[in-house]
């Protein structure tokens, strides 16, 4: 046969070097495949995360937004432990209310923010029920209160500030806790500011701080 027609075939080392080369390659794109991976749960998670914040602090506000103010019932109340609120329901007919509280369960950077809702009420005696029940899930909760519950987010600790009288107080200093059996109701502040202080690792970290103001005060909006 004519030497220039001869195929020439590879040599065992051409052979062994074209795999070595191709196991590399393989490699480096597992690793790259693997990182974005891994980037993309991440970003995932912390979308999420950002999430969930955004849905519990809207959820905040809409309670405060929707206090149902009544003569000579307490509507609205710190006590150090829970924020208690007897708020209108959007889903009931004009003269349904619920009693909503929020509280912290737990020590530490994992403690949980929580959010607590009654079955729709209708009489004194089912609101002064309810909101008995509030107080009681935030220290103690049974049973059948642990199903009413939401968890919101993961925090380290909350405070509550109530504006009055132009300055940012102590709820527990003011009279915005007056027991509801008295002759004059509770006021409601003009204002009122949480602060969130968020565990760090997170997407979100640190103090974080939203302010309400009473959408009945003049010059509000």
């Amino acid at each position: 046969m004519d030497r220039q027609h001869r195929r020439r075939g590879f040599t065992l080392v051409e052979v062994l070097v074209a795999l070595a080369v191709m196991a590399l390659m393989t490699a480096l794109a597992w690793r790259g495949l693997d990182a974005m991976s891994r980037a993309q749960v991440r970003l995932r998670g912390e979308a999420d995360s950002v999430l969930a914040l955004q849905a519990a602090l809207a959820q905040w506000s809409a309670d405060l937004d929707a206090v149902a103010w009544q003569p000579r019932v307490e509507s609205l109340a710190w006590d150090g432990r829970s924020l208690r609120i007897l708020r209108r329901d959007a889903a009931a007919p004009a003269d349904g209310l619920r009693v909503v509280a929020w509280t912290v369960r737990g020590v530490g950077a994992q403690a949980d923010w929580l959010r607590w809702q009654s079955p729709p009420v209708r009489t004194h005696g089912e609101r002064e029920q309810a909101w008995q029940q509030a107080a009681f899930w935030a220290q103690a909760p049974a049973s059948d209160d642990l199903r009413l519950q939401v968890r919101m987010l993961t925090l380290s600790r909350w405070q509550i500030f109530y504006h009055r009288g132009g300055v940012w107080t102590n709820p527990l200093s003011s009279d915005g806790n007056a027991p509801s059996g008295n002759a004059r109701a509770p006021t409601l502040p003009d204002g009122l500011r949480l602060v969130l202080d968020l565990p760090s690792g997170g997407a979100v970290a640190g103090v974080l701080t939203l302010d309400w103001i009473r959408p009945t005060l003049e010059g509000a909006r």
